[in-house]
């Protein structure tokens, strides 16, 4: 398949390795396996959640908000790399099975 291919995103979804879109949600960064499926939209809501979330660690701790004091993001993002790699799988299972 080449850059210039007018494949239907169907047929792009169903040729991607489920295996390496999950890897690729989780190994270089967030949403890199949506990138490689050619999937925009969810590449773009993946990476807005990823920019809430460490903007939220980004507020500064006043007496009212003690809880941000000692925040880390870490955990997080882990769970939305977990999250999205699991979502790209099944997205290319489901793909290739149609």
């Amino acid at each position: 398949m080449t850059l210039g291919d007018s494949s239907n995103p169907k047929q792009i979804l169903a040729s991607s390795a489920p295996w390496l879109a999950a890897c690729l949600n989780v190994v270089p960064g967030l949403g890199a396996g949506y990138i490689y499926q050619r999937r925009w939209r969810a590449y773009w809501i993946t990476a807005a959640v990823a920019g809430v979330w460490l903007g939220v660690g980004a507020l500064p701790a006043s007496p009212s908000m003690g809880a941000l004091e000692g925040w880390n993001p870490l955990p997080g993002l882990l769970g939305l790399a977990a999250l999205t790699a699991g979502e790209a799988f099944l997205a290319a299972r489901r793909a290739r099975m149609n």
